[in-house]
Order: structure tokens, then C-alpha cells, then sequence
């Protein structure tokens, strides 16, 4: 991306590269393994990190319990700012709307847990292992 604009002479970059760039991912690693665990799908299907990405391409990315269905509508294949790595994708509204949902119900279901105002001593940890064990 030169001086805030998207990078209009490549024609395709790796997916681990992309979603890098595009700041799903912290590290190309991390990105990598994503893609090879199963949580990234290009056109509904499971593709390799070397995968070359395209604009217009359609991907699914699980994320931290997540889901984005996401358009492809730039390329890069250098980390730039957040604004300018929001302008590489398009996400779809059902996609916006299911995530908020789902934030909503963690949200809900969150509320009714227990919240110490102290960490546990030595026994209480114990004990919790134990019941975890178990």
C-alpha cells in the first residue's frame, strides 16, 4: 500500500501473507497455522498457507471462537496500519450480525458467573485442580 492506497500491481499474494497483512492474525505463524488447522476456507474449501489469494475471492475465517465471511477486495503483502488493512476486505452484513449475536450471548452467559475480587490461595488452586482432574 503505498501513501494509504491499496496496492494495485499485484495480482495475487499467499493467504498466509494476506491475512497477515490484513490483521487477522498477529504473525504469518500464527496464520499458518490457522490455514493448516482448518479454520480458514477460500470458496468453502480448505486450501494450504501457500494458497494464492485473489481480489473478489470469497473466504471463511474462524478466530477466536468467531466466524468472518469475508470478500477479498485488495491486496498486500505488507502489514500497514489498521485503517488501511480494514480497506483489503469486505465483510458481509450476516457475518457482522451473527458475530454481535454471538458477542451478546457470551455476554449474557458471562454475566452470571462469579467474579473474585481476589486470586485463589494455594488450597484453592489445589482443589480446583483437582475438581478440573476429575
Amino acid at each position: 500500500m503505498a501513501s494509504g492506497r491499496l496496492d494495485k500491481t499485484l495480482e495475487s499474494v499467499r493467504l498466509d501473507k494476506w491475512l497477515w497483512a490484513a490483521r487477522f492474525f498477529k504473525s504469518r505463524k500464527l496464520a499458518s497455522e490457522a490455514i493448516s488447522g482448518g479454520k480458514v476456507h477460500l470458496g468453502g474449501a480448505r486450501v494450504k498457507p501457500s494458497r494464492a489469494v485473489k481480489t473478489g475471492d470469497q473466504l471463511e475465517i474462524t478466530r477466536d471462537g468467531y466466524r468472518y465471511s469475508i470478500t477479498v477486495q485488495g491486496l498486500n503483502d505488507k502489514r500497514r496500519p489498521a485503517k488501511e488493512a480494514q480497506l483489503l476486505y469486505q465483510e458481509t452484513e450476516q457475518s457482522i450480525r451473527a458475530r454481535e449475536q454471538e458477542q451478546q450471548l457470551r455476554k449474557m452467559n458471562n454475566a452470571s458467573v462469579h467474579q473474585s475480587d481476589r486470586k485463589p490461595n494455594k488450597k484453592e488452586r489445589r482443589e480446583m485442580q483437582k475438581w478440573r482432574n476429575r
